[in-house]
């Protein structure tokens, strides 16, 4: 298993950040565009355990899989959504989302993924796997919401 943290400031309110990953799928893909569709499946009272179906278009194939909320925590100070999905037969993910409320103009975000092979042959493909994802994903995530906040 391979497992990815990293860590930006973002020059923005911890709720501006949150919308985009705790709201409406156009919020979302903003900061994920080839994400075309996520569909509620379950729905739980306490979001843990709720699960959507999203399709996700890499070039011109599209995927589709189930995305479970494992953890989710949504407090003033502090806000934490952890998901999980098996992508193509192949690997199971999470992502990790963590929020932190510097002050009313800063927010901290952690962004954890772990990535396990579900088959022996593609455990290869993960040896030359980099963080490089993460980095453009957190820079994605800080440059949408700081240019919203400076609209």
């Amino acid at each position: 298993m391979k497992k990815w943290t990293k860590e930006i400031e973002i020059n923005a309110p911890i709720e501006q950040v949150w919308k985009f990953l705790d709201g409406s799928v156009e919020n979302m893909q903003q900061i994920m565009p080839q994400v075309v569709e996520q569909k509620p499946i379950k729905i739980t009272e306490e979001v843990v355990g709720s699960v959507y179906r999203q399709k996700y278009r890499e070039g011109k194939r599209t995927e589709e899989y189930d995305i479970e909320t494992l953890e989710y925590s949504n407090a003033t100070n502090e806000k934490k959504l952890k998901v999980g999905f098996t992508l193509a037969k192949m690997f199971e993910i999470t992502a990790f989302y963590e929020l932190n409320k510097i002050n009313d103009h800063k927010t901290s975000f952690t962004y954890t993924v772990t990535n396990r092979p579900l088959k022996w042959f593609v455990k290869l493909f993960l040896l030359f796997a980099t963080d490089k994802v993460v980095v453009e994903f957190l820079e994605r995530v800080k440059n949408v919401a700081e240019a919203e906040i400076n609209r």
